[in-house]
């Protein structure tokens, strides 16, 4: 079987990959400032080198790293992402096989039989054919880029996805670390209030034994009582708020909380590693989402490649060779060998506008894309920025709502005193027993921001900037 027409077809096309009609890319520039903001909000700290800061190593709970590691393993809307970055792979390799030409074989066999007036020698009678090709059907030779164009666009898209995933994937983390926070602060906050019940409680009944011996007022009965039902409600509060806690954080695990899974490190324990503030601001580009932008922003960029193209002609090519006879055991002899060679050339003339109107879209499309990258790096920033500010802050806001228990506490030590020595009346211990309990709370509250900010900028650096896979090994499957 003589295969030179076809080999020759093949070599044609491959030789006609011409030129690529996709604009020279330049990266936005990124509308930002050159350095972090400053002022009282912030500490003034040394530029520090970038360094990998991998999630178990910042999040240092035991239990909190066992939670995310199974939210890891189990959370539908990141199983949903890598499914996602598997379909657009699958795209991209379509989209890059329509480069080479699709070569295919066939055999075929037909017999007919003929009456006499149909015939060509007045008789009738079986006509057989028998026939064995290989070829290749309609490809396009990609002389001015369309197709390559389109490959990029497809690659670009993937590897955006791929970054989106990793996008989620930091999200997952800092939503996990922020959600078990919560739950241990609303069970911190849960145990407060439960003990100061049982103190309000307790000062109830001897109040209203004092006054049964008449050395205690109806009112002071029913203030203390005021205070035992507003510790009632707040109970009952925070005792809701630990199970929806509970509720939340098993859909983020999309698993059950491990039934071993006792009470972490205290909240005022070193949870969380501390993270410089002088890291230079260019460190936002290794975030996923920039990332993703930047590969949306180059398929557009293609796009408009394969949108020029388009206005010049395409050429596709079928050509087959085999060998055919009337004999199927003729069909492989010497001589019966076969073969078609069709070229075929499109030229576009009119159509309504419609080829610069899908360029008019395309270049607008890059245009969004450019909005959007920079609109990622401003967020990133702004992000970053607020997480500088509450670093730079809350050390000070705890310590001064630290100072603020320790003087309730006095205060309600000293009040309880001069109520017993009948010095004050009931209301100022009141004050004293309501200020320290709000106290109290607000520190928990106050600390749970503190380290949920910490979080927020971990996920703001682009999940303590840990570094990814090479791309190039992702795209030669």
């Amino acid at each position: 079987m003589k295969l030179n027409y076809l080999t020759l077809a093949v070599a044609l096309g491959l030789g006609l990959q011409g030129c690529s009609l996709i604009p020279d890319f330049s990266q936005p520039k990124a509308p930002i400032e050159s350095a972090w903001p400053q002022g009282p909000a912030y500490k003034a700290e040394k530029d520090t080198a970038a360094t990998s800061l991998l999630w178990k190593d910042f999040f240092r709970d035991p239990k909190m790293q066992r939670l995310i590691g199974l939210a890891l393993d189990n959370n539908r809307d990141l199983r949903v992402a890598a499914l996602n970055v598997q379909a657009y792979r699958a795209q991209y390799r379509i989209q890059r096989s329509e480069l080479f030409p699709s070569v295919d074989a066939n055999a075929s066999g037909s017999r007919q039989r003929l009456p006499a007036d149909l015939t060509t020698t007045g008789k009738s009678g079986i006509q057989s054919q028998y026939g064995l090709d290989v070829g290749i059907s309609s490809y396009e030779l990609d002389v001015f880029g369309r197709v390559r164009s389109l490959n990029s666009a497809a690659l670009e898209t993937y590897l955006a996805t791929e970054q989106a995933q990793n996008s989620i994937r930091i999200g997952l983390i800092a939503d996990v670390a922020g959600a078990y926070l919560t739950w241990q602060t609303d069970q911190s906050l849960l145990e407060v209030t439960a003990n100061t019940l049982d103190s309000y409680t307790k000062s109830l009944g001897m109040i209203e034994s004092a006054q049964s011996e008449g050395t205690s007022s109806a009112l002071d009965v029913r203030q203390a009582r005021t205070l035992v039902d507003s510790a009632r409600a707040q109970m009952i509060l925070y005792t809701r708020q630990v199970a929806q806690d509970a509720n939340a954080l098993q859909l983020l695990l999309g698993a059950n909380i491990p039934s071993d899974l006792t009470r972490g490190l205290a909240l005022n324990a070193d949870l969380l590693r501390d993270i410089p503030a002088g890291l230079p601001s260019d460190l936002l580009q290794k975030r996923p989402d920039i990332q993703e932008a930047e590969h949306r922003l180059l398929a557009a960029n293609a796009n408009i490649g394969a949108a020029r193209a388009a206005f010049f002609p395409s050429i596709s090519l079928t050509a087959t060779a085999g060998s055919a006879s009337s004999q199927l055991g003729d069909l492989l002899k010497g001589g019966q060998g076969s073969w078609s060679f069709v070229p075929q050339i499109n030229v576009p003339i009119f159509n309504g506008g419609r080829l610069r109107a899908n360029l008019d879209y395309a270049t607008i499309q890059k245009d969004i894309g450019v909005a959007q990258y920079e609109k990622s790096i401003q967020t990133a920033f702004q992000e970053v920025a607020d997480g500088l500010a509450a670093k730079g802050t809350y050390s000070e806001q705890l310590q001064a709502q630290s100072d603020l228990v320790q003087a309730s506490q006095e205060y309600f030590d000293m009040a309880q005193q001069r109520y017993d020595e009948g010095v004050d009346n009931y209301l100022t211990l009141l004050d004293a027993q309501r200020q320290l309990l709000s106290s109290r709370q607000k520190l928990l509250s106050d600390r749970l921001l503190q380290l949920d900010s910490q979080v927020q900028l971990y996920k703001a650096l682009g999940g303590g900037w840990e570094p990814s896979a090479p791309e190039s090994n992702l795209v030669k499957n």
